[in-house]
């Protein structure tokens, strides 16, 4: 895709632009709006973000769009800060308050137990104000008419779950979970477990699969970069995408095989299972395919042996 520079020239642009979403915004808004600013219409995201939420929400530009199946499970690191006192109808800070607020009496020590409780594989059930669909509509809408929400629980994984503070009736939080879980579930299960209602109070994501709050910039340093024609310096580069997946060069018939989405055989002196006996090691599940100049080709996904297909092919 191209977007138009501060000069007025347009550039091929492709790669990933890590934002820091304001509180208050969607993430479609910010997707909006960086599209304003680059005048570019193929723009997605890497997860969405609560509106009430701040923090790292990663945007696929022209051709990285197309990586959004790779990272729809990503791990994603977040501090918040839970209150205890009364739930809200939202789970959050933006809701109404389900109950009169109540005084309860919990111990660091009674906290960061149920914390142990709710790390690992959990069943959760997803907030009624969601985007799951029930019977084909969106929950939230469903909840908005005050109409019964009935969301069926399901498995996530919560990698870590530290108390960094609790004072007045708040912790203040760290967690890094797999994708799909709701942080205000989180909040609102903690608070259910320990007898006293709750609901989460702030949240920031620090980070989503391998993009993190050092990079984010906000849309005002963006419209900077653009106007000083510095955009390349804010972009992650579709190369630089999926580090820790291994890369394969290939040129000549090769690469013109894997351009038109030939499956091939990796060889022999590349294969993951190498030295070791038949069958001890698996083999890489994506393959990065680089041409001479370290440039991206495409995306290969193991089929079985030492085949692969090329899922992904960038013209």
């Amino acid at each position: 895709m191209t977007a138009v520079s501060a000069v007025g020239e347009k550039k091929e642009v492709s790669g990933v632009l890590v934002m820091d979403k304001p509180a208050g915004m969607t993430s479609h808004d910010v997707v909006a709006a960086v599209r304003r600013l680059l005048h570019i219409k193929q723009i997605g995201h890497f997860g969405t973000l609560d509106p009430f939420a701040t923090g790292v929400l990663p945007l696929s530009v022209g051709k990285a769009t197309r990586f959004a199946q790779f990272y729809l499970k990503s791990r994603k690191a977040y501090e918040g800060v839970i209150r205890f006192g009364f739930a809200t109808d939202t789970y959050d800070a933006t809701g109404k308050p389900a109950a009169e607020a109540v005084a309860c009496e919990i111990s660091r020590g009674a906290l960061e137990e149920t914390f142990r409780a709710f790390t690992g594989r959990v069943m959760q059930t997803p907030p009624p104000f969601s985007a799951k669909r029930v019977a084909g509509t969106r929950a939230y809408k469903l909840a908005r008419q005050h109409k019964p929400v009935s969301l069926a629980p399901v498995e996530v994984e919560i990698y870590a779950l530290e108390l960094l503070s609790f004072e007045q009736g708040q912790a203040h939080f760290a967690v890094e979970c797999s994708g799909g879980t709701y942080v205000r579930s989180l909040a609102h299960d903690v608070g259910q477990k320990l007898g006293c209602p709750a609901h989460l109070a702030s949240l920031r994501r620090k980070a989503v699969a391998e993009f993190t709050e050092p990079q984010a910039v906000t849309l005002e340093a963006l419209d900077a970069a653009i106007r000083e024609d510095k955009l390349a310096a804010k972009m992650v580069p579709l190369e630089s995408l999926l580090p820790g997946c291994p890369e394969l060069v290939v040129r000549g018939r090769e690469e013109a095989s894997v351009r038109h989405g030939h499956q091939f055989e990796l060889a022999q002196a590349l294969r993951s299972d190498r030295g070791q006996a038949p069958g001890r090691a698996p083999a890489f599940t994506l393959l990065k395919i680089m041409n001479p100049e370290r440039r991206l080709i495409a995306i290969a996904r193991h089929v079985s042996g030492s085949i692969y297909h090329p899922d992904l092919v960038l013209a």
